[in-house]
């Protein structure tokens, strides 16, 4: 007979988090949970795929709102289907590539100079002279220019 429904410790086990990660998440209504007669939080078995995606979301960078965001594109809050993931992967794709970006940007001005309009660099290749960019706004001007939204 399968399991109709997991405690919290079964599905941290299963997940290979802790319980009070499964507590955060749905404090954040990443996840919900039911209560028993004794009032112990039980969760349905898809739970695990969700906590799936929240994982492999955070390890590629994404935001737990991001994460959030995207559950509530999903009708009547549902499990991402296989489907579901094809899209979200995508979507999240573009802004992980924006990342790589910023930071292959970033690596490659590290021994010089990171745009940050400091004025305190004798050899810096964008000196900012008389303080131009000081009109632009205030830390890493340049760099934050390249950054991803």
């Amino acid at each position: 007979m399968e399991q109709t429904s997991w405690s919290v410790g079964q599905v941290a086990k299963r997940c290979g988090v802790k319980v009070s990660t499964l507590h955060f998440y749905e404090q954040k209504q990443l996840i919900q949970s039911r209560r028993n007669s004794g009032n112990q939080r039980r969760y349905r078995k898809d739970v695990l795929r969700r906590i799936a995606i929240i994982k492999a979301a955070q390890k590629m960078g994404i935001s737990l709102e991001s994460i959030k965001e995207a559950f509530a594109s999903l009708p009547n809050n549902r499990t991402p289907s296989t489907e579901d993931w094809q899209r979200l992967s995508l979507q999240w794709r573009d802004e992980l590539n924006a990342r790589i970006t910023y930071l292959e940007k970033l690596r490659d001005s590290m021994t010089g100079c990171i745009g940050c309009g400091c004025l305190s660099m004798k050899n810096c290749p964008i000196y900012n002279r008389d303080d131009k960019l000081a009109s632009e706004g205030s830390g890493a001007v340049i760099l934050n220019q390249h950054s991803p939204k």
